[in-house]
């Protein structure tokens, strides 16, 4: 049958699930016209129609759980809006611990949801069976219940949001696959249908499972897989309660709901199935599809299930389901723009969570296209947090039978994932190995978090108390600050700029006054246009025309796509990161280090702080700087990758006369906080602005640039601060006792006045150490005298604020 369609829109949304109605809402909400969703068969054919439909606010981070709240309100509100029902039943829901670390995480995440003001009781066995009488609990430690969390039928959700969309002007096509999506210079165009192409500004992918293979036709890397996922549904059970809430056993890999009498039973499995292996794509006309049965693959849960729910044993099964759901390398979504093709925005990858997640992910998802940017803390969802090696099919079908089960697996702190492994490795990746390096990935690259002592294990044993790399990281950490250590920033970003414009370029996209002298570096943030901070870089003068940016390691994609945004066409950026090892020396003998294997000057007099240059050590070319993140007199030495194995064996071998030790990012970590240094991710983000984090002072309004932001911080500086970033230390500290990491609630007596954004324990110092940020009105003076509490596993530890950094040492006059 033939389509009307128009011949041009502003927004084409592809796919007719819950994701793809729930922008095309939203976007129509927030204001544009002219948008159109254009499903290939029904709605809901995709993935949608068979899943379970469970809407639990509660996620493993802060950001997860504040878009599953929204989620949640808004399918109340537009049930009222439509006239529709969406069949939710906010019947509460239960998480149950049978082990004692179980029960930390749930308590650490419940602690972190007063944050988003999700409603959460933690229970004893007691109140668990009170409200799920027929549950087993002899084996249990407590659990947690959400009371406001439920269940909804998911082809219910997706109408309501489609009838929602229409409303406001959204044309809705089914039947109407897209041939292709159409790209001119880099930027979208249209898209291809079976009756011609439509025009349009904006092209946004929430086509699920095929994503991934739609996105590799137009050379967009999409890092996603479908995994075949299981469930069964019981015949009616005679003595089964009515409305219970959804329980969830994460040990066993179980949920359960009960529904009209009947209960499903699913599960989240380490050691998933990949689905589609055969040639590893999803065949286009894959509608409301399942696969054969493998009770043999679900048999195992399901005894588990006869454990926890001793009634099941004796239900019989009305329906075996295994159909497709797909996932990603983390198990969080793909949001945002793609860095390949301009406007061209995905919402997809929500590894069985997308009714819950669909509503949250729908609003930013119009929000980032409407503002091109976000003012919230989403690199965590942000489809720039990975790089194209992997949506590779070699590594992301080894990767998503790990990430099904990491959804109930333990969320322990530091866990590294164990598929998908070595795909980048340090040309002295051995001699790391060799030296007891625990390796650990970040944009795919292996590097060295901590160094076994007298060779013992390199291994992480995971706890949510004392870590086992806690002895390593002292070691560490001190020999740093007295002798020397070597760190490995390689990983590091590393981006050089060259051409007449380059200078003028980075003053306009900076917003420090960036040194255009040859070795000077300039410490620098660059923001969105409502003072976000985007990134968080160093930027180098290497020689006259030529720049160097130096951003963390995660952040490549992201960063790169911020520059080449406002770069000129004829300013040449070339992404040096894996051609360019650099390694660390930092101590008080570093510089006496340095000089015994360079004829370079390395006086105080002659190699400044902040400065940089060409230097040979053992006739090996190095571009040596003299800065620092963790607050010790040190260099950092940038090799070209084929003379850094030598460089590394050098350096290693004269360090034997200085006690050098080697140094991973966990004692990079620490040495940073005690130094009071930011990192962009945790401390700061587009969340934040430089006047709450105390970065003001990257801030040039002297210079002859309108940079990017500014008239934003103009606007902001005069005006009292919403938070205060600030420094804590727990009064009474002892490694691990409690392990603080992020998202702890900060508290005024009995009252939450913030949050934190880092954690960690300080050796040099014996402290336990936090960073984070306080609410308007509260100052160190006004708080400094004052009963505050961290907040973690529901207990509350007093803290002390610190009015400087702990490390006071002023390394740059050394």
């Amino acid at each position: 049958m033939e389509k009307n369609y128009p011949s041009s829109a502003k927004v084409v949304v592809i796919g007719g699930g819950v994701a793809g109605t729930s922008c095309a809402y939203h976007l129509a909400k927030f204001g544009w016209k002219d948008i159109i969703l254009l499903e290939r068969d029904q709605l809901t054919s995709g993935t949608t129609w068979h899943a379970a439909g469970l809407i639990g606010q509660l996620g493993a981070t802060s950001t997860i759980t504040k878009l599953r709240k929204y989620s949640l309100d808004l399918y109340k509100e537009l049930e009222k809006t439509t006239g529709l029902s969406t069949g939710l039943k906010q019947n509460g829901a239960i998480t149950v611990a049978s082990s004692k670390e179980r029960m930390q995480e749930l308590l650490r995440q419940a602690t972190t949801a007063q944050l988003s003001n999700v409603e959460v009781e933690v229970l004893n066995k007691d109140r668990i069976k009170e409200l799920y009488p027929v549950v087993k609990d002899d084996d249990l430690e407590g659990g947690v219940y959400m009371p406001k969390d439920g269940q909804a039928d998911p082809v219910g959700v997706t109408n309501v949001l489609a009838k929602a969309a229409k409303m406001l002007g959204v044309q809705i096509f089914e039947k109407s696959p897209v041939k292709k999506i159409l790209v001119k210079n880099k930027r979208i165009c249209g898209v291809e249908t079976s009756q011609g192409k439509i025009n349009c500004e904006y092209v946004v992918l929430a086509t699920g499972m095929w994503s991934r293979q739609i996105g590799e036709d137009i050379g967009v890397s999409v890092p996603l897989y479908p995994n075949e996922h299981f469930y069964v549904i019981t015949e009616p059970m005679r003595d089964l309660p009515k409305d219970l809430p959804v329980l969830r056993d994460y040990n066993a890999c179980l949920y359960l709901k009960e529904d009209a009498g009947k209960m499903l039973v699913g599960i989240f499995e380490p050691n998933a199935k990949p689905a589609f292996k055969d040639d590893g794509r999803v065949p286009d006309d894959f509608s409301f599809g399942e696969f054969p049965d493998d009770f043999e693959h679900f048999e195992p849960y399901l005894e588990k299930s006869f454990h926890r729910l001793p009634m099941l044993e004796n239900a019989g099964i009305r329906k075996f389901f295994s159909g497709p759901e797909s996932f990603t390398p983390d198990t969080q979504y793909l949001l945002g723009e793609t860095p390949e093709v301009k406007n061209l925005y995905t919402c997809c990858g929500f590894n069985s969570i997308g009714i819950a997640s669909s509503g949250g992910a729908g609003r930013v998802t119009a929000e980032w296209m409407i503002n091109g940017h976000i003012n919230e803390d989403l690199f965590s969802l942000d489809i720039k947090r990975f790089q194209k090696f992997h949506s590779s099919k070699k590594f992301i079908m080894d990767r998503v039978t790990e990430t099904l089960g990491d959804l109930y697996g333990m969320h322990w702190p530091y866990k590294q994932h164990s598929t998908s492994r070595n795909e980048k490795l340090l040309p002295y990746h051995d001699e790391l190995k060799k030296a007891g390096a625990c390796f650990g990935v970040v944009g795919g690259f292996e590097r060295p978090m901590w160094y076994s002592l007298n060779g013992g294990k390199s291994d992480y044993e995971h706890s949510f108390n004392y870590q086992n790399w806690y002895p390593s990281a002292k070691h560490e950490t001190i020999n740093a600050r007295k002798n020397v250590g070597l760190f490995d920033f390689s990983t590091f970003s590393k981006f050089d700029l060259k051409g007449e414009k380059v200078h003028s370029d980075l003053q306009k996209i900076c917003t420090a006054n960036i040194k255009n002298e040859i070795g000077k570096s300039t410490y620098t943030h660059m923001l969105n246009e409502d003072g976000g901070i985007e990134t968080d870089v160093t930027v180098v003068c290497i020689d006259k025309n030529y720049f160097r940016i130096v951003s963390s390691a995660a952040t490549r994609e992201r960063d790169k796509f911020h520059i080449l945004k406002y770069l000129s066409e004829d300013v040449k950026f070339i992404d040096v990161t894996e051609e360019i090892c650099c390694l660390g020396l930092f101590g008080p003998k570093s510089r006496e280090m340095i000089q015994k294997i360079s004829d370079e000057d390395y006086s105080p007099e002659n190699f400044q702080f902040g400065s940089g240059k060409n230097v040979l050590i053992k006739n090996i070319k190095v571009w040596a700087q003299r800065i620092s993140y963790v607050g010790e007199l040190g260099f950092e030495l940038y090799v070209n990758k084929n003379y850094a194995l030598d460089l590394y064996k050098i350096l290693t071998n004269e360090g034997k006369n200085f006690g050098l030790s080697h140094c991973g990012m966990h004692a990079m970590d620490i040495m940073r906080m005690e130094s009071g240094f930011l990192h962009w991710g945790h401390d700061i983000s587009p969340e934040e602005n430089q006047y709450q984090a105390g970065l003001n002072f990257t801030i040039s309004y002297k210079k002859n640039f309108n940079f990017i932001g500014k008239d934003a911080l103009l606007k902001i500086k005069d005006k009292p601060l919403e938070k205060t970033m600030m420094m804590f230390t727990l009064k009474d500290s002892k490694p691990g006792q409690p392990l603080l990491l992020h998202e702890e609630p900060i508290y005024l007596d009995d009252k939450i006045i913030g949050r934190t954004t880092s954690g960690n324990y300080s050796f040099c110092y014996d402290k336990n150490l936090s960073f984070g940020y306080v609410n308007s009105g509260n100052t160190i003076d006004t708080l400094k005298d004052k009963n505050l509490f961290i907040e973690v596993e529901k207990i509350k530890y007093p803290i002390e604020i610190l009015s400087k950094p702990l490390n006071t040492k002023d390394f740059r006059k050394i």
